[in-house]
C-alpha cells in the first residue's frame, strides 16, 4: 500500500498535485480541511465547532482530526493507498499517524513538501478566495497567521520525516507538470526500496 504524506503551507499547491497523484497511482485522498467541511455542510457539532476554528484561522483538535482518519480508512479497505493532503500538522499528530497506519498493518511510505515563499502564498489565497468563499482565503491577516502557524509548528514535522529517511523538500513554484514530475520520481524511487513492514519503516524514530 503506497501512503504519501503532501506537505506544504496553505497555497503551496497541495491540492492541485493531490488530484494527480490520485489519478497515476489510484489513491484515496484525505484532506482533512475536505473531511470538515463535509462536518459542517451536515450541520454536526463537530462542524460547527470546526468551523469557528477555521474562520479563525486555527487548527482543529487532534483527537478528532485522528478519529476522522481513522473512520476514513476503515470506509476504504480496499483502497491501494492513500494520500493525506494538509495532515499531518505536529508532530505529535505525526506519532499518532503512525500509530493509526500501523494499527491498519501500513505506514507512511514518503512525506514530500512543497515549498513557496509567503508573498506568493498571500497573492495565491487572495486570488482563490474570490471563487472559493471561504473567509480564511479572504482575509489577508488570516492568510498570514496561517503561514506562521505553518512557520512555527508544521515545519517542525519535516524532522520527524526526515529521522526516518522519508523527507524531501521540492520548490513549489512553476509549471504544475513540472513539479509533478518531480514528486513521482520521488515516490518511485521509495516505492523500489519500501521497507517490508510498519515495524521497519519507522525503526529509526524509535532507536
Amino acid at each position: 500500500m503506497l501512503n504519501i504524506v503532501l506537505f506544504g503551507p496553505p497555497g503551496a499547491g497541495k491540492g492541485t498535485q493531490s488530484q494527480k497523484l490520485i489519478t497515476k497511482y489510484n489513491l484515496v485522498h484525505l484532506s482533512t480541511g475536505d473531511l470538515l467541511r463535509a462536518q459542517i455542510a451536515q450541520g454536526t457539532e463537530l462542524g460547527l465547532t470546526a468551523k469557528k476554528l477555521m474562520d479563525e484561522g486555527l487548527l482543529v483538535p487532534d483527537a478528532v482530526v485522528i478519529g476522522m482518519i481513522g473512520s476514513a480508512l476503515e470506509t476504504n479497505p480496499q483502497a491501494g493507498g492513500f494520500i493525506f493532503d494538509g495532515f499531518p500538522r505536529t508532530v505529535a499528530q505525526a506519532e499518532s499517524l503512525d500509530q493509526l497506519m500501523a494499527s491498519h498493518n501500513t505506514h507512511i511510505g514518503c512525506m514530500i513538501a512543497l515549498e513557496v515563499q509567503e508573498e506568493e502564498l498571500v497573492k495565491r489565497l487572495l486570488e482563490r478566495g474570490k471563487t472559493s468563499n471561504r473567509p480564511d482565503d479572504q482575509d489577508e491577516t488570516k492568510i498570514r497567521r496561517r503561514v506562521t502557524v505553518y512557520n512555527t509548528e508544521t515545519a517542525q514535522v519535516a524532522g520527524y520525516y526526515a529521522a526516518q529517511k522519508k523527507f524531501h523538500a521540492l520548490n513549489g513554484i512553476g509549471p504544475i507538470d513540472d513539479i509533478f514530475g518531480q514528486i513521482c520520481g520521488l515516490i518511485d524511487l521509495h516505492q523500489a526500496a519500501k521497507p517490508e513492514t510498519p515495524a521497519e519503516a519507522t525503526k529509526e524514530v524509535k532507536a
